[in-house]
C-alpha cells in the first residue's frame, strides 16, 4: 500500500510515512512480522521518513494514549529527521503514559506449542506461540519501558547485515566455491 501511494497515487511524494496505531505492540523480536513495521519498512526504503505506532491496548475504544505520543515523534522526526534507511517503531503502554524513552528491540520467545485449529470449512490452520512470551530481562529495551508504563521509541535500521560476522566468514567464500567448482566439474 505504501508502495503503491508514493509512487503511483499520490500527486507529490509524502513528507511523512505513519503506520498504524495498530491494536497490540510490536515489541522486541515481533518486528520482523509486522506490517505495521513493514509499511513503515516500505515508507524509508522509499526515502521517506517513516514510523510505525502500536498500542498495547488491543480492546481500547480510541487511540487516546498513541495520539499524543505519535504525534509529538512524528513532530520530532520531522524536524530533525533520521539517519539513511532508518526508521522509528513506537509503541504506546495500557492507560497512562508515564513519558517516552529512546529504547533497543529486547527479545522476545514465544515457548508454547503450535495449537492446530479448524476452520469452519474443515481446514487445518494454525495458533504459534500461543501463550504469552517471555523476555531477556533488559532495562534499556522497548519491552521494559512498556512494562512500566513509558512509550519506546526504537531506531531500527534496515540493514539486517551482521557486519562482524561477514567479517569473520571471509574465508569461507573460497571453501565454498571450491565446493561448488568440484560439483561442476563431476
Amino acid at each position: 500500500c505504501v508502495n503503491l501511494a508514493v509512487l503511483g497515487l499520490l500527486p507529490e511524494p509524502p513528507v511523512l510515512v505513519a503506520s498504524g496505531v495498530n491494536h497490540g505492540t510490536n515489541l522486541g523480536d515481533d518486528v520482523t512480522y509486522s506490517g505495521t513495521v513493514s509499511a513503515a519498512m516500505e515508507g524509508t526504503l522509499l526515502g521517506v521518513p517513516s514510523l510505525a505506532v502500536s498500542q498495547a491496548d488491543p480492546d481500547a475504544e480510541g487511540f487516546d494514549g498513541a495520539g499524543p505520543v505519535a504525534l509529538a515523534v512524528a513532530t520530532r522526526l520531522l524536524v530533525e529527521g533520521l539517519p539513511a534507511k532508518t526508521l522509528l517503531n513506537v509503541n504506546v503502554p495500557r492507560g497512562a503514559v508515564k513519558g517516552i524513552k529512546l529504547t533497543r528491540l529486547g527479545h522476545r520467545v514465544y515457548r508454547e506449542k503450535v495449537i492446530q485449529e479448524m476452520d469452519p470449512r474443515g481446514r487445518p490452520y494454525y495458533w504459534i506461540g500461543a501463550g504469552p512470551p517471555e523476555w531477556v530481562e533488559d532495562p534499556a529495551s522497548d519491552i521494559a519501558a512498556v512494562h512500566a508504563g513509558f512509550a519506546s521509541v526504537t531506531p531500527l535500521h534496515l540493514d539486517l547485515t551482521h557486519h562482524g560476522a561477514l567479517g569473520r566468514m571471509s574465508e569461507w567464500e573460497g571453501a565454498l566455491n571450491a565446493v561448488v567448482k568440484k560439483k561442476r566439474t563431476q
